[in-house]
């Protein structure tokens, strides 16, 4: 049963909850195929809200449900109640308006993978997370109108985004009144690097001890 909560809003509305990890396995998560399923089962509606607290997950899932919700003909509006991270990141490039709460936090970065083998099975790896980089620049470019170069930046540095420089960078649409949510997302099982400290509250003292590094965005705010 998938995690994702999916209400009737009246008769052309619904919202749906994506409030968790993306993904089944090791993640726990909803799963792209249950996502599917249920906004097929929401019939004709004229407008979906999908509002998004989650820290990502399995990157497939993502990018299946970044399609499913691409591919509706509905007018999709985003709200990233606390934090859009990693490929919940790319879930919310599916908004035709995207808001951000004023507290909230988006991150972008490299995908990775946990994978075992020879060489040969290790540049295969490799070459698939290439390959998968490409098509997630490719979908924050099209939304932002960022030059892939600079969005390839971001990603390999982790970047982690206020509201403000969201949607400075083309990221959000509109600024809404703050959730306070952001600080409970418990990160550590994900290994990011970077994570601000205003979200390390519930992270482990080893977390908690990393280097932050502030990003200078605005010295890469070139579009094209």
């Amino acid at each position: 049963m998938s995690k994702s909560v999916i209400r009737a809003k009246g008769a052309d509305r619904a919202e749906i909850l994506v409030y968790d990890d993306i993904g089944a396995g090791m993640f726990g998560g909803m799963t792209a195929k249950d996502f599917a399923d249920e906004l097929k089962a929401l019939g004709p509606v004229r407008e979906i809200n999908v509002r998004i607290q989650s820290g990502g997950g399995n990157v497939f899932d993502g990018v299946a449900m970044y399609n499913s919700l691409k591919r509706h003909p509905a007018r999709i509006v985003v709200d990233v109640d606390g934090l859009a991270a990693s490929i919940a990141s790319l879930i919310a490039m599916a908004g035709d308006q995207i808001n951000m709460a004023e507290d909230a936090i988006m991150m972008i970065h490299n995908p990775w993978t946990v994978t075992g083998g020879g060489s040969k099975e290790l540049r295969k790896a490799a070459d698939t997370l290439d390959k998968v980089a490409d098509n997630l620049v490719n979908a924050y470019h099209a939304r932002t109108g960022m030059h892939p170069d600079n969005i390839r930046s971001f990603m390999e540095e982790e970047t982690w985004m206020t509201a403000e420089e969201a949607r400075e960078f083309g990221f959000a649409d509109r600024i809404t009144e703050p959730m306070q949510m952001a600080a409970s997302a418990d990160l550590s099982r994900y290994q990011y690097q970077h994570v601000p400290r205003s979200l390390q509250a519930r992270a482990p003292a080893r977390a908690r001890n990393q280097k932050v590094v502030r990003m200078n965005l605005r010295a890469r705010r070139h579009k094209v």
